[in-house]
């Protein structure tokens, strides 16, 4: 399989329409064994490429250390090969004079390329870099059309890329006319020994690059050694298009006599032009219908995710994306910045798979969540999560650089946060010193900011349905930054709550309602919350299965010491003497407040946010929280709330 290009290179043409690439494998002296095999090489390869009907030719000549491998390809739309020749011929000269005594030179011109090395870049298999990509895009761009010009032209690259990729000869010219634009030429070919699956692949990644690089742009190419491709808005190359979609021109002319002749012809052009349109029509039907149907909440979305395929999904993201403000990083970068994601570079084990910490080769330190492939967050989730990071804007929320995909692969991007999370402070006795009072409340105002934020003040409302310690991140300055955003749910501003069948989350943290009736809503967020700011002010986790005074959980025994008036033995040791005694007894009230069974009797956020930036009035009493009657037994039997829901439950680790 033609292995994905992992070199970029951005050059400006030459003159006389010619692009070279001088490689860096090394040089060769004046009268050098490399020197004679390469002058042979040029003396036999423009024939044995003229000779092939296909244009194209491969070359071995000499033994380790001098041996050359070449590959050169006309295009597949020349008229006399014998021109053919001769620029190939020609092209070995301007190599050596160009790149002089280099030892691998990359060159192309309008019509034919042509590349030789002391390495061998031929084996469809070999680990070495197969393609070396020049990006040529012309300086003007549409002015009008938008969206709709770049799904159009999508839609002509894609077609013409399976044409080529299925013609016996690797290679299709094609033309797209529609009345909003010009009429757009393309042109792609492979080299003819790669199989149709292969030079589909390798297509597919020159429409990655077009898609990065040539956005907006009039016309451009983008050049390689295995394929290539080119559009322009005029016809630039030789001959009538093999694929023609037709003009819609919202009207059609009637036949007259001197064209009546070709129409059986034009039937059969405009059947072979419109057969790959209807196809990738169909596909954007489905997906829009497939949209309006996730966001009423009537797809299951496993099963959506499973029918797309991910260089597709990658594709149409990349469209879809090209205005936003995160990066789509290549997965070689990734595999570089985090060592291969080594065991060293491992943070933690997150809810949907590892994190690992890496650096870019600017310095730049990030975290890369790394999805596994088993871990429920499917491509559906994973979109979600980028999508909707990548329009949130707040000092408590982590901040999202970037996201990759390739095949299974699917890893989040997100700023370095060097003191981890929250967990891992105030569950250990050992670390809790390192988070007096003073800090924990500012933690705690700012989680309170941030969920404030993503249910009111965000671009849309938004619950996190997954908050909890592990997912709340400190920066050097020890400020919280809400993360994971999986599962979160967005609602318009008129919506209130929303139901689902598939009940995920984490033990301990989910509300009542959305536990056994599959109902969130922003009192979900609230409760949630309460339940992080008892284990902050306590130090104790709620979820697992400790017994804290007569019941198995932090909620029942916070609940006891409130009803007796003993909820200052509450406290987290190494803060007890630290807060005083009226803000102890109002943090707790609150978060008492928060956990409350009844979601109506829950305070919001902008409630929660006023309650704790006021040191003054009396707070409302608190009726008793969800699951408080988890109470140890003789027999040490419980009780667990029942649910006909398909539940996911995550129980958080209990140590690191």
């Amino acid at each position: 399989m033609v292995i994905v290009p992992i070199l970029l290179l951005l050059l400006l043409p030459f003159v006389g329409a010619q692009w070279l690439v001088c490689g860096d494998s090394g040089n060769y002296t004046s009268n050098s064994t490399y020197q004679a095999n390469l002058m042979l090489l040029s003396s036999t390869l423009p024939n044995k490429a003229v000779s092939n009907t296909s244009v194209f030719a491969t070359a071995t000549v000499g033994h380790a250390p001098d041996i050359i491998y070449a590959l050169t390809l006309c295009h597949g739309d020349i008229t006399d090969a014998s021109d053919c020749e001769s620029c190939v011929a020609a092209a070995f000269k301007d190599a050596q004079l160009s790149c002089p005594y280099n030892k691998e030179v990359s060159t192309y011109y309008d019509y034919f390329m042509l590349r030789f090395s002391n390495h061998n870049f031929l084996l469809a298999n070999s680990t070495e870099d197969q393609m070396k990509w020049i990006n040529l895009r012309n300086t003007l761009n549409f002015t009008t059309g938008g969206d709709s010009i770049t799904h159009l032209l999508f839609m002509l690259l894609n077609s013409t890329a399976q044409a080529a990729a299925n013609s016996s000869r690797r290679f299709t010219t094609s033309r797209l006319g529609v009345n909003i634009v010009p009429t757009v030429y393309c042109f792609m070919q492979c080299t003819p020994d790669l199989t149709p699956h292969d030079c589909a692949a390798c297509l597919q990644v020159v429409l990655k690059h077009t898609l990065k690089f040539l956005d907006g742009a009039q016309g451009g190419r983008i050049l390689g050694t295995r394929c290539s491709m080119r559009y322009e808005l005029y016809h630039f190359y030789e001959g009538v298009p093999m694929l023609a979609i037709p003009v819609v021109n919202g009207t059609t002319p009637a036949p007259t006599p001197a064209t009546r002749h070709n129409s059986r012809k034009r039937v059969l052009w405009i059947i072979a032009g419109v057969a790959p349109l209807l196809s990738i029509l169909l596909c954007v039907i489905c997906s829009v219908v497939w949209t309006r149907r996730r966001r009423q909440g009537k797809v299951n979305l496993n099963d959506q995710a499973a029918t797309n395929r991910p260089e597709e999904n990658e594709l149409v993201w990349r469209l879809e994306e090209k205005s936003s403000e995160f990066t789509l990083f290549d997965f070689s970068e990734i595999l570089h910045a985090t060592h291969n994601f080594s065991k060293e570079n491992l943070l933690g084990q997150g809810g949907f798979g590892p994190v690992y910490k890496g650096q870019l080769p600017d310095g730049m330190q990030i975290a890369v969540k790394r999805l596994a492939s088993h871990s429920g967050q499917g491509f559906t989730e994973f979109k979600n999560e980028v999508e909707l990071i990548a329009k949130l804007q707040h000092n408590n929320l982590v901040k999202l650089l970037g996201c990759c995909i390739q095949g299974e692969e699917k890893l989040l991007v997100y700023e370095y946060l060097p003191n981890k999370s929250l967990d891992f402070f105030i569950f250990e006795r050992n670390r809790t010193a390192f988070i007096d009072w003073n800090k924990r409340r500012v933690i705690i105002e700012g989680i309170a900011q941030g969920l404030l934020y993503l249910h009111k003040h965000s671009w849309l409302r938004i619950i996190h349905r997954d908050l909890k310690a592990s997912n709340i991140l400190l920066d050097q300055d020890m400020n919280p930054k809400i993360s994971d955003f999986g599962l979160a749910k967005i609602f318009s501003s008129n919506d209130t709550q929303g139901s689902t069948k598939r009940v995920v989350g984490t033990y301990g943290y989910m509300s009542p309602e959305y536990a056994s009736e599959g109902i969130y809503s922003i009192k979900s967020d609230v409760f949630s919350f309460g339940v992080l700011l008892l284990e902050i002010l306590s130090g104790k986790r709620n979820s697992g299965f400790y017994q804290y005074g007569d019941f198995l959980n932090l909620l029942g025994y916070s609940w006891q010491l409130w009803e007796g008036g003993t909820w200052i033995e509450l406290l987290d040791a190494s803060i007890a003497k630290e807060i005083c005694t009226s803000d102890a007894r109002r943090y707790i009230n609150i978060a008492l407040m928060c956990v409350q069974e009844s979601a109506d009797d829950r305070p919001t956020m902008s409630d929660v946010v006023a309650m704790l930036n006021s040191e003054s009035g009396i707070l409302p009493e608190p009726n008793h929280p969800g699951y408080f009657n988890l109470r140890v037994s003789k027999t040490h039997e419980f009780f667990v709330p029942c649910s006909n829901n398909d539940v996911t439950i995550t129980e958080e680790p209990h140590g690191r």
